[in-house]
């Protein structure tokens, strides 16, 4: 069975989730598609570097991106890392002809998705973006039923993403919250995972119209080379610094194929742990999911008898997509986890067989184009189209 050594760059959270879902694909979908090999992890530091080989389980470790990209040895680079590098390790990872799967979102503006677009399309890459959450087999169920016709003629999208991690002003200044390396605070952290949502289910978005607002202007900074992901409680004696990204937007959306739309998010919902839902009305039915219920999606047919008419429950399970791979009884139980072992599957099996797949770094540039669209409506108060 073919091999795939895997350089991944950070090893912080998603550096953990990644390297878990490498270990775990091939006990999940057997035969895999390939087996990956951790081969090498790359962080800022040597101990820090030597700490994620140990912990995550790749052979090597290395503070040297660039270094670890030019070996002939390597196949899939994998970016964990801050905004603001992703364009510069994915850009040098294409020239060397390496495959890349890179985090969310793919850069911190449309114009710096376009320099990784450009960087890919005739590389011979695969290229991917993980928007891990489109993997839940329930939101695949949603598409699949979309794409039967079950619900008709789709006529309105609704979508929230709320948490409330950085929720406590006195939580510690997070890359997050700095726009020179995030690029943008809610909206692309965790806005696009419902563009994305809604992109995928509904059409393409062709213009926005939003409210952006900024709640918390100033947070402790932090200390320490570990990012805090704004969580814990900063010191509140510590100097402050700027808060220069959006902590919650609004917007309503008119998708290119006549459907309308909203999307709401936040991180200063107290209470809301990660309550990333859609509701999908259409001519001949509606769709509801909740990630919270995530092994659930509640459909209604407008052709149900009349006794048995509103929402009901789907327990996802092995007769549902990606469910051969999972567990073998319907609502088991699924995680945060499987999406990424999911999204590993479907890197390698893209690899293998030399198609591109979704979402790539085109879909994760439209992706950037809304985004920026969002900000810039909500800097205007207008309408904005999507170019």
């Amino acid at each position: 069975m073919r091999k795939l050594n895997v350089a991944m760059i950070g090893g912080g959270f998603m550096g953990k989730a990644h390297a878990m879902a490498y270990a775990a694909m091939p006990m999940f979908f057997w035969p895999a598609p390939a087996i990956p090999v951790r081969k090498v992890v790359v962080d800022v530091n040597a101990e820090m570097a030597e700490t994620a080989r140990d912990r995550f389980g790749f052979e090597e470790a290395s503070t040297d991106w660039r270094a670890v990209i030019a070996r002939s040895d390597i196949d899939i680079i994998d970016i964990c890392t801050p905004n603001n590098s992703h364009a510069e390790i994915a850009i040098a990872a294409a020239k060397a002809g390496k495959h890349i799967i890179c985090e969310k979102p793919l850069a911190r503006t449309g114009a710096e998705s376009k320099t990784m677009l450009d960087a890919v399309q005739g590389s011979g890459s695969i290229h991917m973006v993980a928007f891990n959450y489109r993997r839940t087999p329930a939101v695949a169920l949603a598409k699949k039923l979309i794409e039967e016709g079950r619900i008709g003629d789709i006529l309105n999208f609704r979508g929230t993403y709320l948490q409330d991690w950085s929720a406590d002003p006195d939580s510690p200044l997070s890359w997050r919250f700095q726009k020179s390396v995030a690029g943008s605070g809610t909206v692309g952290d965790i806005g696009t995972h419902v563009v994305d949502f809604a992109r995928y289910l509904v059409g393409e978005i062709a213009a926005v119209n939003a409210l952006v607002k900024t709640h918390i202007p100033t947070r402790p900074k932090q200390s320490g080379g570990v990012d805090k992901l704004g969580v814990g409680g900063g010191d509140k004696n510590a100097e402050r610094g700027p808060v220069d990204v959006d902590d919650e937007m609004l917007t309503m959306l008119r998708f290119s194929n006549g459907a309308i739309g909203s999307i709401e998010a936040t991180r200063n919902a107290y209470g809301r742990n990660n309550f990333l839902t859609f509701e999908i009305h259409g001519t001949k039915g509606s769709l509801a999911f909740n990630y919270e219920r995530r092994d659930e999606l509640q459909v209604m047919f407008a052709d149900d008898v009349g006794d048995a008419r509103g929402f009901r429950t789907v327990y996802t399970g092995p007769a549902h997509p990606y469910g051969s791979g999972l567990w073998p009884i319907p609502a088991l139980g699924i995680g945060y986890g499987e999406t990424k072992i999911v999204e590993c599957y479907d890197l390698c099996t893209a690899i293998v067989t030399g198609k591109q797949p979704s979402p790539n770094f085109e879909d994760g540039y439209r992706i950037a184009l809304i985004a920026d669209a969002i900000l810039a409506s909500g800097e205007s108060g207008q309408w904005v189209d999507i170019p």
